[in-house]
């Protein structure tokens, strides 16, 4: 596996089957490797639990799980290690937490600094990263200024973690299309 790999697709694609899929090749390519799973959800409501519950239960044995609903760079460092994969899901509800917080305004400044914290973190971690995030952009503008934004802001989070992938996989119907990431594509 390349050093960090960035899954993207609409709900229901396959990512987090995929990601999943790509840490057991993990485990299975080392016995000394491990996975841990950074996950980005918060349970605010009862269908987000079972949700959660839901991806708990099929999570392959032997992961472990970090909760990191908004300080996602401090976990990845605390958990990166050699051996190590981490898989983070979902960079999109990261992004919601930040922007469409519900218990109050978006913190735009923090937001700002956590995510120019991740990509200036991301070349130096010693753990190789699986990140999933969703593909919201192909549909109608949305109709409020607040989801533009959203879906703006996942796009350039989306297209920064990309430039330090070195593998980028498009998740569609359950099927992967999976390439190199070119640095001179840009």
């Amino acid at each position: 596996m390349s050093q960090h790999h960035l899954i993207v697709g609409g709900q229901r694609s396959g990512k987090s089957r995929q990601a999943e899929r790509l840490a057991q090749a993990w485990l299975r390519a080392d016995a000394g490797n491990a996975v841990a799973v950074v996950a980005t959800a918060l349970a605010l409501d009862a269908e987000m639990q079972a949700r959660i519950a839901q991806h708990r239960a099929d999570r392959p044995a032997g992961f472990a799980t970090v909760e990191a609903p908004l300080a996602l760079t401090a976990a990845l460092r605390a958990s990166a290690a050699p051996g190590r994969l981490l898989l983070v899901d979902c960079l999109t509800l990261w992004l919601t937490n930040w922007l469409m917080p519900m218990d109050g305004a978006p913190d735009l400044a923090g937001w700002q600094a956590e995510r120019q914290a991740l990509l200036e973190a991301l070349p130096a971690l010693p753990s190789p990263v699986l990140f999933v995030s969703n593909e919201v952009g192909w549909g109608v503008s949305p109709m409020t200024r607040e989801a533009r934004f959203y879906v703006d802001e996942l796009g350039r989070l989306n297209q920064a973690v990309a430039r330090c992938c070195q593998d980028l996989t498009l998740m569609v119907a359950g099927q992967a299309w999976t390439r190199a990431v070119h640095k001179d594509d840009e």
